[in-house]
């Protein structure tokens, strides 16, 4: 499987994507999707953006009860993402239950499914967390292994979690999509597992998600080729 950048398109409005895609000239970049876009521009958004010829990961985490998740992922499935996720904390069933649904809506518009991913945890989500706020003891690796086993077992096709886990999803034949990445020199904001695209590329990652590293540079398209060239070559 090729490796790819998805640039995180956390935007609040479908205007300020436009025209940030449009420095892009005829380069058609993945795109990350997530809540804040998609709460407030919903599904015609994606819909313009696949007819612009860009891939789609649309990131809503879902998380809920089996069956509304399963309703849920009918409709993703409709739209013809590329990648979509819930989180693994809800459960083998749950993940189940998405996988049905997803392929469900995709075959109800004669689609192929999009692929199936997993939240293992945030890479905003440090050890002193896990432990304090969430009460869970064991070490963040194996808490993240632990995640991706259950999301293979419901038949996911991998997971989202930091470039420092990467290694063992490829032991476990599963794909990686990693957020938490930066160029060299850049802040690491709220992210506390963070990698720069090389390093995540020597750490096995199958796609990392750029956000601020690409959205908020000087040259949002040299920012980009550099994160491919780190990354993809």
């Amino acid at each position: 499987m090729g490796k790819d950048v998805i640039i995180a398109c956390d935007f609040s409005s479908a205007e300020k994507v436009y025209s940030f895609l449009d420095k892009f000239g005829e380069k058609r970049p993945f795109l990350k999707i997530g809540m804040e876009l998609f709460y407030k521009e919903g599904s015609q958004m994606v819909k313009e953006l696949k007819n612009r010829g860009h891939k789609i990961f649309l990131d809503l985490k879902l998380h809920d009860i089996p069956n509304t998740v399963r309703k849920a992922m009918f409709n993703i499935g409709a739209m013809d993402v590329d990648i979509t996720n819930v989180h693994a904390a809800g459960g083998i069933r749950m993940m189940q239950e998405a996988r049905l649904g997803l392929a469900e809506g995709a075959e109800s518009k004669g689609y192929q499914p999009a692929q199936l991913i997993a939240v293992t945890q945030l890479t905003s989500t440090d050890q002193e967390m896990l432990e304090t706020e969430l009460l869970i003891k064991e070490p963040i690796a194996d808490v993240v292994k632990k995640y991706a086993e259950n999301a293979k077992k419901a038949g996911l096709d991998g997971v989202v979690c930091s470039p420092l886990e990467a290694s063992i999803m490829r032991l476990l034949d599963l794909i990686s999509v990693t957020p938490g990445i930066r160029l060299l020199g850049d802040s690491v904001n709220d992210q506390k597992r963070v990698s720069t695209p090389e390093g995540a590329k020597n750490m096995g990652s199958t796609y990392i998600v750029v956000g601020r590293s690409i959205t908020a540079a000087d040259n949002p398209l040299e920012a980009y080729e550099r994160c491919v060239a780190e990354f993809c070559d």
